[in-house]
């Protein structure tokens, strides 16, 4: 059994940052490279980061679980443990804070083409912080692969 709770440790986090490196960096900008139509491109990566998001909570919540229950309080002295709670906490901000007021955006700005520059504006702001917000996410999912066997001895 303890086989198995390991190695869905090790699929969980493998699974979770290779889903944010393999959209975020390969899957999106084929998207916007590969379809003129830039609002669909945008609406079917929202699909794909919002899928991100959501495993994201789900592998978050499972790593977590598991570095407790197996190391206890110990768990909390593991750099890789707060790295995929900072993870888990980013997935979450993006995936119930920044991609929620995006579509917003993008809904409010689609029938007048991003015409208006306020909401030209707030859209390419917002866009940004999600983007850096996504960046570092992936940048902790890095280290936390490379820190992987310290989460489970």
């Amino acid at each position: 059994m303890r086989r198995l709770a390991d190695a869905s440790y090790t699929l969980a986090l493998t699974l979770w940052a290779g889903a944010l490196w393999a959209i975020g960096y390969v899957a999106a900008p084929v998207l916007f490279a590969g379809i003129e139509d830039r609002a669909l491109a945008g609406s079917l990566a929202g699909r794909m980061f919002s899928i991100v998001g959501w495993l994201g909570l789900g592998c978050g919540a499972y790593l977590l679980l598991f570095m407790l229950l197996r190391l206890g309080g110990a768990a909390l002295k593991r750099l890789v443990f707060w790295l995929v709670l900072l993870m888990l906490l980013l997935a979450a901000a993006q995936l119930f804070g920044l991609q929620p007021l995006i579509a917003q955006l993008r809904g409010q700005s689609l029938p007048r083409e991003l015409a208006e520059a306020a909401v030209r504006d707030r859209f390419a702001t917002w866009h940004g912080v999600a983007s850096a917000l996504y960046l570092v996410q992936s940048l902790l999912a890095l280290f936390a692969v490379l820190g992987a066997g310290r989460g489970q001895k």
